[in-house]
């Protein structure tokens, strides 16, 4: 008789962090897949405000645009904690996922909010020409631009775990 345990299984209390975790150039390929995100600020009662979004780039950096009023600009201006969230998949097998946790800075300068501006524009409705300036100057009245400096980053990709797909036919 032994006193050894039968190796655990996957999915079996074995720690898969390290298995799905997505490296630097995935996270970035992620993030500039289409897509909105799940932003998250906080209330002045301290209970999160959660909302989707579209996003684009500034510097590098996740950025939005939003009414100077929204609640979530008031919610940034008060407190700059700020944590987005990007997924995607159906099924357990092909859930994949970025969470950027870090401040938001408010951007100001005409030149960057017209560069965002822009970006969004491209990102989710197609090529940028003089002609649509007066939609992104419309996009842009009476708006804020928040870009949000990253702390932390958590990942995850579920199908570098090779589970047999659950999806019905």
């Amino acid at each position: 008789m032994t006193d050894e345990k039968p190796p655990q299984q996957m999915g079996h209390g074995v720690k898969q962090r390290d298995l799905i975790t997505m490296s630097p150039e995935e996270v970035d390929a992620f993030l500039h897949e289409r897509r909105p995100m799940t932003m998250c600020t906080l209330n002045h009662d301290g209970t999160i405000h959660v909302v989707a979004m579209w996003y684009g780039f500034l510097d590098g950096s996740i950025a939005i645009e939003t009414k100077a009023k929204a609640q979530k600009a008031v919610n940034l201006s008060r407190d700059t904690r700020l944590t987005c969230m990007f997924e995607d998949g159906d099924y357990y097998e092909e859930l994949r996922g970025v969470e950027l946790v870090g401040r938001a800075e408010i951007i100001d300068d005409p030149d960057k909010m017209w560069e965002l501006g822009v970006n969004l524009f491209e990102r989710y409705y197609g090529g940028y020409t003089d002609e649509l300036r007066p939609f992104v100057e419309t996009m842009l009245n009476k708006r804020i631009v928040a870009k949000l400096n990253v702390e932390r980053t958590v990942s995850w990709d579920h199908r570098k775990l090779g589970l047999p797909p659950t999806r019905p036919s």
